[in-house]
């Protein structure tokens, strides 16, 4: 079991929960794809957040698997009840079962399952796995992101082709406010796999477009990191998991060139 009060991250610690969160994170999604197009009960929480059985099904499943093998971690989902014990712990479990849930329902391929470890404010161990389309990411602080056991890196250069682009329209076109119409890339109703296609380099950017929370970030934050590319507010400040607050404003991730370039953009003219 791993020490979740010890000064550092002890790299034996670190193995062993990367072992522990892939294999977790391939059996959810392998429960996830076998719901997948059945008929689920759902309901909506919230103002207009939809869940269903499948949600809670992939929550129960990780939470038994990770929560077992790491009892002194805290624990930080989307679909459990928030446990403020979580913060005063050095390690903490950031989970979504099922990113995109509303895809999930509608029978499309795009939804994951998203788990990272945080070590106090920042992502250390990342994990997204998209079943249907066959993708897992994961990546390890300081050790790189691979997709289906390969190395990815992100799209160098700075410059901008709108259509290697996703994110909210009205918030993509402050970036060339004379430019005109511009056709952005397919929405992708995933933000876990919207971030993680910058990784990977089937875009050059994506935004967030405001009110996101930590369990949507904090895997795909790493997995761009350790692609070499850079995701933040658009001040340029980093992401930070695991406060009393976990929801975040507009944010965005890009290779490390283009993301200085669109951080620099915003600052010299920042949104209303």
């Amino acid at each position: 079991m791993a020490d979740a009060d010890a000064n550092s991250l002890d790299s034996t610690i670190l193995t062993h929960d990367a072992a522990l969160l892939k294999d977790a994170v391939r059996e959810a999604g392998a429960l996830a794809q076998s719901m997948f197009r059945t008929e689920l009960k759902k309901w909506i929480k919230g103002a207009s957040s939809p869940v269903s059985e499948a949600d809670i099904a992939v929550n129960d499943l990780l939470e038994a698997r990770l929560r077992a093998a790491t009892p002194d971690y805290g624990w930080l989902s989307e679909e459990s009840a928030d446990d403020a014990k979580r913060l005063s712990r050095r390690l903490t479990w950031v989970v979504d079962p099922i990113d995109g849930t509303r895809n999930y329902l509608g029978g499309h391929d795009e939804w994951c399952v998203s788990v990272a470890l945080v070590e106090d404010a920042t992502p250390v161990l990342a994990a997204v796995f998209a079943p249907t389309i066959d993708e897992f990411f994961f990546a390890v602080r300081g050790q790189g992101t691979t997709l289906n056991g390969k190395a990815v890196r992100a799209t160098g250069g700075s410059e901008l082709d709108f259509s290697r682009v996703a994110g909210p329209k009205p918030l993509v076109e402050r970036l060339k406010p004379s430019l005109g119409e511009i056709k952005l890339h397919p929405r992708i109703g995933s933000l876990a796999l919207r971030l993680c296609r910058v990784a990977h380099g089937a875009l050059d950017a994506a935004f967030a477009g405001g009110n996101s929370h930590d369990w949507d970030l904090a895997a795909a934050d790493l997995i761009v990191q350790e692609a070499d590319g850079r995701m933040s507010d658009l001040s340029g400040d980093p992401i930070l998991y695991n406060r009393r607050e976990v929801a975040h404003g507009v944010l965005v991730a890009a290779g490390r060139d283009r993301h200085a370039s669109i951080v620099t953009h915003f600052r010299n003219r920042p949104l209303p």
